[in-house]
């Protein structure tokens, strides 16, 4: 639970929104009290009159009314404040988590998965927006509640409050911190299950042409089938364990009913206070427990929150890969140098050992190689995704791990063998490189990249959707259209990671053609397995061994 606590300053954000939510409803729960309670009173005031007795039917009827009403407007109210709190404490946590995100990707854990990952962002966040709401603000009004009521029994039938007051507590303190210990184990197998079958079912869907090629559909049929019945078996225990503790509140509940009933008769028999009293505190009592039920669903859920809540923590504070230097220096124009680079994901087996590459400013440099040997570790050394274990790298003679990561992002751009073409237009695809770009260097990023035609027939022009990674395109088009927003950034160095990956070889040929015209006068280092055709780099270089050689 103290992870909770990690999140507080998101939640104090918003202090002023959650504590009317929780006045309104204190207000409510209040207003439904005392209207069954002026009920009670009212309706046996009314049958012990005698019809030659008057007796005043405006008064209580009045207020029968008023709380009625009283009832209506702060329930609308909590509503409203809630819900408002709760969307904007949903919209902040998952800037938060993205700002927290960014710095650290790649990600240290090398073994989440992409299933979990989603389930971080997605599930963890909406497991623990609504804490407040379905936990923490009903124990709050609980509280509050069951002392004005253990208050006002008190005043009439001493007794009856005393044991009201002991019974409510077990009902809002013990039941509640009984379950939560309960369904804390629970709570962390839930959502590490809800985490497993997101990964069973983008592990099919993303396999699904291999699994079907394979004969391998009943295997992954079978791991989801596990993965659901282990998520529905824990889901079944926690809801058990609700059950169990919502039948003790509905026990204590009767058990203060009658015990307010025991002392409340034996008081109407010593004349202390009247039967309508009797009936109004009665009835009061039986609502009073209203806020303890919809406590006890709330803190049912609160195992799952907790889980969540340490799941995001470890996930945000979690070591980043790379560091910004506490003093950064300037960082310039010039060639490109690794020195020496010995680098592997797992240290005791290089990828990279010894490696050595210079690249003169403006020229163009293409590195060869399978799949697998290094090609793309290099970029993403460049990038400063990852620091070597070993060896220098430097842009116009300045170690990149002296600059800021923002400085350095804004001298190399990328294109990757994987970049995405995102929901939306095309010029807001494009703006991805540059956020500032004016219409013109968009149609001239466009014409570098051979897609400026293609662009120019579409009715909608630059503002035409591309669907969600870019469905209405080809694959063709989809890399062009990735290559003119990489085109599109002022960067001076330019890496492309496979940038012909699913091309075709006339495709890719005339891609490689483009991009010769499209980089003129930047620096670019291209990693492929593709034969390059001739005059379209500089410098080839064959990664063997960890090492470059010339081709």
């Amino acid at each position: 639970m103290t992870a909770f606590w990690f999140f507080r300053p998101l939640f104090q954000r918003h202090a002023a929104r959650l504590a009317w939510t929780l006045i309104l409803s204190v207000f409510t729960l209040a207003a439904g009290i005392a209207l069954v309670s002026v009920s009670g009173w009212f309706l046996t005031a009314a049958a012990l009159t005698t019809a030659a007795a008057s007796f005043n039917l405006f008064g209580p009827s009045s207020l029968i009314r008023g709380l009625s009403f009283i009832r209506i407007l702060s329930r609308y109210g909590e509503k409203v404040f809630g819900h408002d709190a709760t969307l904007r404490l949903l919209a902040d946590l998952r800037g938060w988590l993205f700002a927290s995100l960014f710095p650290r990707v790649p990600l240290a854990d090398r073994g989440l998965r992409h299933g979990d990952l989603v389930s971080r962002l997605t599930a963890d966040i909406d497991a623990l927006d609504t804490v407040f709401l379905v936990a923490i603000g009903p124990m709050l009004a609980a509280l509050l509640l069951g002392s004005a009521m253990a208050t006002g029994l008190w005043v009439f039938i001493p007794a009856a409050g005393l044991s009201y007051a002991i019974l409510v507590g077990l009902a809002v303190l013990a039941v509640p911190v009984v379950l939560i210990l309960a369904s804390r184990r629970m709570g962390k197998e839930l959502v590490e299950a809800s985490a497993a079958a997101r990964i069973a079912v983008l592990d099919g869907i993303d396999g699904h042409a291999d699994l079907i090629a394979f004969g391998e559909t009943a295997t992954a049929r079978a791991s989801f089938t596990n993965s659901a019945a282990r998520l529905a078996g824990v889901r079944r225990r926690l809801a058990m364990a609700g059950t169990l503790a919502a039948a003790a509140t509905q026990a204590l509940a009767g058990a203060a009913m009658i015990s307010v009933l025991w002392f409340g008769i034996a008081a109407v028999h010593a004349g202390t206070i009247g039967g309508p009293l009797l009936a109004g505190l009665l009835m009061g009592t039986i609502a009073s427990f209203e806020a303890t039920g919809a406590l006890v669903r709330g803190v049912a859920r609160l195992g799952v929150s907790a889980a969540a809540a340490a799941r995001l923590k470890a996930i945000s504070t979690a070591r980043p890969m790379v560091v910004d230097p506490v003093r950064p220096l300037p960082l310039s124009n010039g060639d490109v140098r690794f020195e020496k680079i010995v680098f592997g994901h797992d240290p005791r087996r290089p990828v990279l050992r010894g490696l050595d590459l210079h690249v003169k400013q403006g020229s163009r440099v293409a590195i060869i190689g399978p799949s697998g040997s290094g090609k793309s570790t290099v970029l993403a050394l460049l990038l400063r995704l990852y620091d070597p274990q070993s060896g220098r790298i430097s842009i116009g003679g300045a170690d990149i791990r002296t600059v800021a990561l923002s400085d350095l992002h804004k001298k190399v751009a990328l294109l990757s063998q994987d970049s995405p073409v995102l929901l939306g237009t095309i010029r807001e695809n494009l703006l991805i490189g540059r956020a500032d770009a004016s219409d013109a260097a968009i149609w001239r990023a466009l014409a570098g990249a051979g897609l400026a035609d293609f662009v120019l027939g579409l009715p909608e022009g630059l503002d035409a959707f591309v669907g969600e990674t870019g469905r209405t395109l080809s694959v063709g088009q989809a890399r062009r259209l990735c290559l003119a927003r990489t085109l599109l950034s002022p960067a001076g160095i330019l890496v492309f990671d496979e940038p012909t990956s699913g091309l075709d070889r006339e495709a890719e040929l005339a891609f490689l053609a483009d991009l010769d015209k499209a980089t003129a006068g930047r620096t670019v280092i291209l990693a492929t397995h593709a034969a390059m055709p001739a005059g379209a780099a500089d410098h080839i270089l064959r990664m063997v061994d960890g090492r470059l050689e010339s081709a």
